[in-house]
């Protein structure tokens, strides 16, 4: 019981259980103390330790521990830190219950060590992400949300059906690596993961639901349920050839949505299905390097994305929008958001110095060497497509483009500004520094960032990015447009859907339960004395009649002797 209590995502839930006991002034700094002691955890636990218990004869492997879990464990434990010094400010129970339960989902598949264990965790992350988005409390948060959660609970169904379909099939419950067979176990568990992943076409719930979480949910959300899914690919899918093109695909329509989005943490959603491409096209290359990249850019991902949707959180709690078309200006009241949001835009887009140089280049480069030239270039486009969106318009149109902006500023919480600093460091740190990163990568690191070559093509492509957007910015203007995303054949499809599949069906069943009730009045009325209907010689009225009580006697044999020659044939 005790081994239990200290897995790392065991810790965070356990958190959440006694938040509701602490008192409102103190919660948001008990909260802070559970992601610290499983960072503890992960980093004092050996590889090979292992907690395991016992279900109707299988072995369940509750913690199981070796490098790539503990890469994933740290920086899920670093951000769910970060993010709590972000919500400081927040005193909602809810929100801060499920985001530890969120946190603690994403440890406990992490450290999985097999498929019953890692597929409750992974539906706890779908509830109690839900919750972050219903927060909101608003029409568009509602509508979010539940189809937020439609989307998770089929990803969860598939990924189930597919670990009892292998089950049954191996009679194993072991997370490792599945050979590349198109089973119907396999593709259940890998479409499951996808869905999570966000892979194209799966991916339209991230977009929808992200922009509309609350302004703290977004960043928690941000960080684990996509990069906990790429923890999945790495750990089962490792060189599945499909997950290339769907990974480099993603890159690119990730990034083309980001360009004509309107909405700033719209425009970061976007950027989650593009990034985590270049983590599903590095996992189908499956070699070690590429390995290496895939999980070294999910680290620098959560790092900058949670930054990122800090700042633009920030930008939301102090003007009330999110909108480019309502910002602008806003550099002189809001500068040092702009400052700590530039360094997340930075190491987005890969820039030298920052975090997104060392891990980016290296799943770009593993693309090269393993003779994959096309996936290569589509990465590098999508880079571009970055830079432009992330790195230029978003900060162009919402701190600078206009003058002046009459919109009212509210002054930021202290500790908004902590947690930006916290996150920006890091990305800073970790691009200074690369080997503080790689020596916890799963396989031997043998990588120079900083080569003469890999410096000037980035420089380069910064470089004309920049110089396209100055001149064309005037027709990337923000308006108040919707950019129409894949969802848009099932949300045409909605009221004829709802129709034949929810109103016909409640009027058959009604009709069916009408029908039934009415044969039901009429027996009740008819037994109350079965004689008087089965005798033929009963009395019809008040008229009198050749009654018989003999009759009765008879009716009644009739009647259970085919009762019993009935159950006698049917059992």
């Amino acid at each position: 019981m005790i081994e239990f209590l200290t897995i790392p995502g065991v810790i965070l839930i356990t958190g959440a259980l006694l938040l509701p006991f602490l008192p409102e002034k103190i919660r948001p700094s008990a909260f802070l103390i559970f992601p610290l002691m499983a960072l503890f955890v992960v980093f004092t636990r050996p590889d090979g330790y292992t907690v395991t218990g016992e279900l109707l004869n299988y072995e369940l492997v509750m913690m199981q521990a070796d490098s790539l879990s503990r890469i994933f464990g740290i920086i899920f434990a670093i951000t769910a830190f970060v993010a709590g010094v972000y919500a400081f400010h927040m005193k909602e129970l809810g929100q801060q219950s499920n985001a530890l339960v969120y946190a603690g989902g994403a440890l406990g598949v992490t450290y999985a060590g097999d498929l019953l264990t890692l597929v409750i965790f992974w539906e706890l992350m779908a509830v109690s992400s839900t919750w972050l988005i219903w927060a909101r409390r608003t029409k568009e948060s509602d509508g979010a949300g539940m189809r937020y959660l439609i989307y998770h609970i089929l990803g969860g169904g598939l990924l189930f059906a597919g670990i009892l379909w292998h089950l049954a099939t191996t009679g194993s419950l072991a997370v490792e690596t599945v050979a590349q067979d198109y089973s119907v176990a396999n593709v259940l568990m890998l479409v499951g993961v996808c869905v999570n992943a966000a892979v194209i076409p799966l991916h339209t719930w991230l977009a929808d639901a992200y922009p509309k979480a609350t302004i703290t949910g977004s960043v928690f959300m941000s960080a684990f349920t996509t990069k906990s899914a790429v923890y999945v690919l790495v750990r089962m899918f490792p060189g599945w050839e499909v997950l290339i093109w769907f990974g480099a695909a993603m890159a690119l329509y990730g990034v083309i949505y980001a360009v004509i989005c309107k909405d700033i943490r719209e425009i970061l959603a976007y950027h989650i299905v593009s990034q985590v491409g270049f983590m599903v096209c590095g996992i189908g290359i499956g070699t070690e390097m590429a390995l290496n990249g895939a999980t070294a850019h999910a680290y620098s991902h959560i790092l900058y994305k949670s930054l990122l949707f800090m700042g633009t959180g920030a930008v939301l709690y102090a003007t009330g929008t999110s909108k480019m078309v309502h910002l602008g200006g806003l550099f002189k009241k809001m500068p040092y958001t702009f400052g700590l949001y530039m360094v997340g835009a930075l190491s987005i887009s890969g820039i030298p110095l920052f975090n997104g140089f060392i891990s980016k280049g290296m799943t770009i480069d593993a693309a090269g060497y393993a003779g994959n030239e096309t996936a290569m270039l589509m990465l590098l486009l999508a880079s571009v497509g970055t830079w432009l969106s992330v790195g230029l318009k978003l900060p162009y149109f919402t701190w600078f483009d206009k003058t002046e902006n009459d919109i009212e500023v509210k002054k930021l919480p202290v500790n908004m500004y902590i947690a930006m600093g916290i996150a920006a460091f890091a990305c800073i740190f970790y691009g200074l520094f690369p080997n503080t990163l790689y020596i916890y990568l799963p396989f031997e690191v043998d990588y120079e960032p900083y080569t003469i070559y890999h410096l000037v093509e980035v420089i380069q492509i910064s470089l004309l990015t920049f110089l396209g957007f100055w001149l064309l910015k005037k027709k990337m203007a923000p308006e108040l447009i919707v950019a129409l995303d894949v969802d848009w054949f099932y949300r045409k499809a909605a009221p004829a859907t709802r129709l034949v599949f929810v109103k016909k069906v409640d009027e058959f069943f009604d009709k069916v339960e009408e029908g039934i009730l009415a044969i039901a009045r009429w027996l009740s009325a008819k037994f109350q004395n079965p004689m008087v209907w089965l005798n033929p010689f009963t009395k019809k009225g008040n008229e009198a009649s050749n009654y018989s009580p003999a009759m009765d006697v008879v009716m009644s044999f009739i009647l259970l002797s085919f009762l019993i020659f009935a159950i006698v044939y049917f059992v």
